[in-house]
């Protein structure tokens, strides 16, 4: 949803205690986390210099764990001389290497197998340089190679065993990565390459039964995907999907959140049932479960595509970024609606004091998405400077909530946060504990500084792999949170209002707040004046 920024930050107004700094907070908020995933994308030279930046400190990320170092188990790499002086290791971590050398150290041997979080790594960000089809070609090519030298030494049982490896690196491409074989190039290479070992393994019915398995899998991941895009084409409207838009305030007698639900837990429930289950397609907000790895990497594609003045990313896989983000301020669109459209003082007290608890339990949850997005909306000009209602507020809970909100030194304090929830959900014995829902945007914004505080090639012109480890690590934590199983109970009709309520145009919302408390000062008289004369002229 777009959103005029200069509209919603220019009035003057010193509400109430907590409003105060809620106006302050409003502009320093809209400017870090609501210029949206496009700009981003496609205009990252005007913001760099208001977006936060990351500090990466790269020794404390490259663990064993997640080094790329070549497991004892799994021997080592063979290759030539060039080969092994292309890659450079640091206390046995790979940190840069030459393309070629890359995609070697990729391939098993016969006494190699590529540690599982290299295999993640490089294909994950391989697709900067090469194309995820031309990959493919250049992997079939050194494999062909190594058969070739086998089969000429007649060694069946190390043949049986490098097939077995070549097979389990595709199954786990195809498992990863299994929209990279949407491209009729790229799943050409694939066929190629699992024909060439079913034609030379007539004896070996392993090989054959895991390469149907694997093309069964990969085959049903792109028939879903597929039919997801269709829905999503079908719903797009010319713009993007911004759900229903009042263009003026409706009857007071409309069903309100509260009249759906008074409990601030279930409704923080439902909002993060809604950001981690994939419901139904159709509903025209977003959720977080329709992101995937690679559509995250087309941040760095599109960067480098503007860099170099050709394009590497694929639009089509940014709708999924475009469309989370939206749901973002759907749902602070949606709060400032349910609180301006209140008539009475005391009902919207009781509604701003409700979305205040709702956010606590957010936090309580883990889940920071949803509860910087009601801040968000709290904090929004017509609700902001509603002086008379937030003088009723309670505002010592909402304190708390800005203070882990804060802005400064890169959002430390809900960094802070972050990485406790992360914690918890690293030791944690139930679902309920492994939930960490980031706020997103701040997240895309991680990935984009990393991406551009750290070159990819480095003087030699090795490919500067620590810095997509690191890129890696957090897209693969930001996974790995996604797919936790959802414990909160869906509750139809709460998700079915949250998801298709009507939410007011940001003209109605200042209508609305005008006409629940007047104009103040002769800026806000003037703006009240033209909204009228607007709406006399349309009528």
């Amino acid at each position: 949803m777009a959103i005029d920024h200069g509209l919603w930050l220019h009035w003057g107004m010193n509400p109430g205690p907590s409003a105060c700094k809620a106006h302050v907070l409003t502009a320093t908020l809209w400017n870090h986390v609501q210029l949206g995933i496009l700009k981003v994308l496609f205009h990252i030279d005007c913001i760099s210099e208001t977006m936060p930046q990351t500090s990466v400190l790269f020794s404390s990320i490259l663990r064993p764990s997640c080094s790329g170092q070549v497991q004892p188990s799994m021997g080592e790499r063979g290759g030539g001389a060039s080969s092994s002086r292309d890659l450079i290791f640091q206390d046995g971590c790979l940190i840069s290497g030459s393309l070629e050398a890359l995609i070697e150290h990729l391939v098993p041997t016969v006494d190699y197998y590529p540690d599982k979080t290299y295999i993640f790594t490089f294909l994950l960000s391989s697709r900067v340089f090469i194309p995820p089809h031309d990959l493919l070609a250049r992997v079939g090519q050194i494999c062909l190679e190594q058969r070739q030298q086998l089969e000429a030494g007649s060694e069946k049982a190390k043949l049986k065993s490098f097939s077995a490896k070549i097979v389990q690196l595709l199954k786990e491409w195809t498992e990863a990565f299994p929209y990279d074989f949407q491209d009729e190039k790229a799943m050409a290479e694939l066929k190629a390459i699992t024909y060439r070992l079913t034609q030379c393994e007539e004896e070996n019915g392993t090989v054959k039964k895991a390469i149907t398995q694997m093309m069964q899998s990969l085959l049903l991941s792109l028939a879903a995907r597929s039919q997801l895009q269709e829905l999503r084409e079908k719903l797009r409207s010319p713009a993007l999907d911004k759900g229903p838009v009042l263009k003026a305030k409706p009857p007071a007698t409309q069903k309100d959140i509260l009249g759906m639900c008074c409990d601030p837990l279930v409704l923080a429930q439902q909002l993060t049932h809604i950001e981690l289950v994939s419901a139904t397609v159709c509903l025209p907000r977003e959720r977080v479960c329709s992101i995937h790895s690679e559509d995250l990497m087309q941040i760095i594609s599109h960067v480098d595509s503007r860099d170099n003045h050709r394009c590497r990313g694929d639009l089509t896989k940014t709708y999924s970024l475009e469309a989370y983000d939206n749901w973002f301020n759907c749902l602070s669109m949606l709060v400032a609606t349910e609180v301006c459209r209140v008539v009475k003082k005391k009902h919207r007290t009781r509604m701003l004091e409700f979305f205040i608890d709702v956010a606590r339990e957010c936090f309580n949850i883990g889940n920071f998405n949803s509860m910087m997005a009601i801040i968000s909306g709290m904090n929004l000009s017509p609700v902001a400077r509603l002086k008379k209602t937030w003088s009723k507020v309670k505002t010592a809970k909402f304190d708390v909530l800005e203070h882990h909100m804060d802005p400064s030194s890169n959002f430390c304090n809900y960094r802070t946060a972050l990485q406790g929830a992360t914690q918890r959900s690293q030791m944690a014995n139930s679902n309920r504990e492994k939930i960490v829902i980031p706020v997103f945007n701040l997240f895309i914004k991680d990935i984009y500084f990393l991406h551009k505080i750290h070159t990819n090639h480095l003087p030699n012109g090795h490919i500067n792999f620590k810095k997509f480890w690191e890129i890696s690590r957090l897209i693969h934590e930001f996974m790995t949170w996604t797919q936790v199983e959802c414990p909160f109970e869906k509750d139809k009709k709460i998700q079915s209002y949250l998801l298709t309520a009507p939410i007011y145009s940001e003209e109605a919302l200042f209508i609305a707040s005008f006409e629940s408390e007047g104009p103040e000062n002769h800026m806000e008289k003037d703006s009240w004046k033209t909204l009228r004369t607007t709406l006399l002229n349309r009528a």
